[in-house]
């Protein structure tokens, strides 16, 4: 099994290292193509108004300079001899739960590989963001990455959906366990952004994370999350909210 990694950290970032480690579990045929710097937030972007370089680190290693799913693309299009069986994105430095799929980067590179009819997981490690810094306890998505990843690997996965994992911010012998989960959703409203100055006495804003509401409910991932529970989320590509294609297309009947 041929499998590519990826995500929006960049090529050095810790969580990729430990995706590494559990991908060897599941094959010896590894890929990786990651983004030269820290992507999150890109959401997913393509890189149009720039060229995209291209750099090897080793016999299978590369990163590009643009985004996560610039990275897929160049993967699939102009690194790798054939298309991979698998694709990994991650592993996140952060949670991407509930509507905050919409922004990840990491997410957002499996959906390229969902576009691309490659079977393709998203996985986050969340943390407790207070006081954390670069400190990041990856050992619950170390030890139970395989563990969540080895049934999918034969699951049939309907045409344009994705699997978004997201490990519990705990050490790897409190987790829970693995629950299968829909999406849940925050309240923005609650959000902030961050206003400070420059040495140069100009202002500039920074948005935070803190003060986002977690608005639980029966069976999402920020529930499994808050319960100590391995998050394990199908998404589909289509957005189209069927219940209002008819009322929108009475608006229009002359």
């Amino acid at each position: 099994m041929r499998i590519l990694l990826t995500n929006d950290d960049g090529i050095n970032a810790p969580g990729l290292y430990i995706l590494e480690k559990i991908a060897a579990q599941l094959s010896d045929d590894i890929w990786i193509c990651a983004p030269s710097e820290e992507q999150s937030g890109a959401g997913h972007s393509l890189t149009l108004t720039r060229p995209v370089r291209l750099r090897q680190h080793a016999e299978r290693r590369f990163s590009v300079s643009g985004t996560p799913t610039d990275s897929v693309t160049m993967a699939l299009k102009k690194i790798m001899p054939e298309p991979p069986d698998l694709i990994l994105s991650g592993v996140n430095r952060g949670a991407n739960l509930g509507d905050d799929v919409t922004y990840s980067g990491t997410v957002s590179a499996a959906l390229e590989g969902a576009l691309a009819g490659v079977r393709s997981i998203a996985l986050s490690q969340v943390y407790s963001r207070e006081g954390v810094g670069n400190a990041v306890d990856f050992s619950a998505a170390e030890e139970w990455g395989a563990k969540v990843l080895k049934p999918l690997l034969d699951t049939p996965f309907a045409p344009r959906t994705l699997v978004n994992v997201n490990f519990p911010p705990v050490a790897a012998g409190e987790v829970k366990g693995i629950r299968v989960a829909r999406q849940g959703f925050h309240d923005y409203a609650r959000g902030s952004v961050v206003e400070g100055t420059d040495p140069r006495g100009f202002p500039y804003y920074w948005f935070g994370l803190h003060g986002i509401e977690h608005t639980l409910g029966n069976n999402t991932d920020l529930e499994a999350i808050a319960g100590g529970f391995v998050s394990v989320t199908p998404l589909q590509i289509d957005l189209t909210h069927e219940g209002s294609l008819a009322s929108l297309a009475d608006r229009y009947l002359t």
